[in-house]
């Protein structure tokens, strides 16, 4: 079942039962994963980690188990950062009632996330090396440094990445399928900088303040912009697509 923003949980089919098409399902899928896409979707059934009922015509129909198997597949790789292969190995043996210890980077079982484990925090907040982040994101040294040169994916002090350069890292791929290469995304990393010293510029009273509290609230504040910045920014882009599309 899937997990709704408040920690219930939800069957993964439409209202009345029926099978679901995509779009339904990608709807369902970004409540907990949002960086998911129709193309993520179609990606995974191309890789065989997912097998949706077809109309004659050739729709996908996706049923419940399907679902809950992507979001699955979306969990492993977003907390264990596991290559597809493995993610399949794992699925398979559970299909056949075995029970799999899934690793996290560091070679130590964890708890999925902080829902599951009751622990405040998510899991995904540790660094990964440079290796797990090339199994984590499916791309080869030579993309990972094509990238770092155009400064998408910036590692930290120590050398480790976290999960947000996790999450970009994927992203860059996924756009990869497409054909956009790191020199067409500058401008987008550009824009990302720009907005966040905007943030910055915002909250900077509140950082310098004295009391714990008000340098606390300016964090609270700074996420709060970031992710109005977000989709305001997702907003304008479709708006300008409808226009150029039309």
């Amino acid at each position: 079942m899937l997990r709704t923003p408040s920690g219930g949980a939800r069957h993964g089919t439409a209202a009345d039962g029926r099978p679901m098409s995509i779009g339904t399902v990608l709807l369902q899928l970004q409540e907990e994963f949002p960086e998911v896409t129709i193309s993520k979707i179609r990606f995974l059934e191309a890789e065989g980690l997912v097998e949706p009922q077809r109309t004659p015509s050739g729709y996908r129909k996706f049923v419940a188990a399907d679902v809950e198997r992507l979001a699955q597949v979306l969990r492993m790789q977003r907390d264990h950062y596991l290559p597809l292969k493995v993610i399949r190995e794992h699925l398979d043996a559970l299909a056949r009632g075995e029970q799999v210890a899934l690793p996290s980077p560091d070679g130590e079982p964890r708890q999925e996330d902080d829902e599951r484990s009751g622990v405040p925090g998510r899991a995904t907040a540790a660094r990964i090396g440079r290796a797990e982040l090339l199994v984590a994101a499916e791309i080869t040294e030579s993309e990972l440094d094509d990238w770092e040169s155009y400064g998408l994916v910036v590692p930290a002090a120590d050398g480790g990445y976290d999960a947000d350069m996790v999450t970009v890292a994927r992203l860059v791929a996924e756009l990869g399928r497409f054909g956009l290469e790191p020199r067409h995304l500058r401008a987008v990393r550009g824009a990302a900088d720009r907005e966040a010293g905007l943030i910055e510029q915002m909250v900077a009273p509140l950082r310098r303040h004295r009391n714990p509290q008000t340098r606390a609230h300016a964090e609270a504040t700074a996420k709060e912009l970031a992710e109005l910045s977000v989709r305001l920014h997702s907003a304008l882009v479709h708006t300008a697509l409808r226009v150029r599309l039309r």
